[in-house]
């Protein structure tokens, strides 16, 4: 009573009826309420689960586990369960070629210009495709990718604050400074030394936080 949830979103008025004292989030993916965590049913459930390795693990250890599992790497809980008119990749209209072709390059200036010429359409309708099929707009699908590429190479490497920056496309280390502390709470220098990757098992040697 009193804390945050969410449920899937078909059931949100029953949840609503029974449990009245909660504060309901029914348009998101999963909350994360101090030792409360629920997530929007299974496939959110999920990402709930990966969530949860990134947070004792780090990102490195998350996506990892995502690829053995053949799912997506993880998604901010505040995403939209659903969208109202997504486009089916097979119609040919998916810009998940475009988005690939963004994760090579990080590291470059990208425009919503760039993707747009990629993607051979205009920069109104990959804004409106973007957020039909991510529930993001360009630039901050973008920004969440390079926040999470950063977190990977303080995880993975031992390169220089400025060289992470860079390689991440978050250009400067205040830049970086900014976006690691607003997502984790810990500025780089905290967070390289909290999920360093051991060499052996791949994950970090921080012990789990209790749930």
């Amino acid at each position: 009573e009193g804390r945050s949830a969410t449920t899937y979103w078909a059931r949100s008025e029953e949840f609503r009826r029974r449990f009245p004292s909660v504060d309901l989030r029914p348009d998101v993916l999963y909350v994360e309420d101090g030792n409360i965590w629920t997530s929007a049913g299974l496939s959110a459930g999920i990402d709930l689960c990966l969530h949860m390795v990134r947070g004792d693990y780090g990102a490195a250890a998350a996506n990892a586990v995502a690829r053995l599992v053949v799912a997506a790497p993880v998604r901010p809980g505040g995403q939209a369960q659903f969208i109202a008119s997504p486009l089916p990749p097979e119609t040919g209209l998916s810009l998940a070629a475009t988005r690939a072709w963004a994760l090579e390059r990080l590291h470059e200036p990208l425009t919503r210009a760039d993707l747009a010429a990629h993607a051979r359409t205009s920069v109104r309708t990959l804004t409106r495709r973007f957020h039909a099929e991510t529930g993001h707009s360009p630039l901050q699908w973008l920004l969440h990718q390079r926040v999470e590429q950063a977190r990977e190479l303080l995880e993975s490497t031992d390169l220089p604050m400025g060289q992470v920056a860079q390689l991440s496309g978050l250009v400067t280390t205040d830049s970086l400074r900014q976006h690691i502390s607003h997502r984790t709470g810990l500025s780089p220098t905290a967070y390289r030394a909290a999920f360093t990757r051991g060499t052996a098992s791949g994950v970090s040697h921080q012990a789990p936080q209790n749930r």
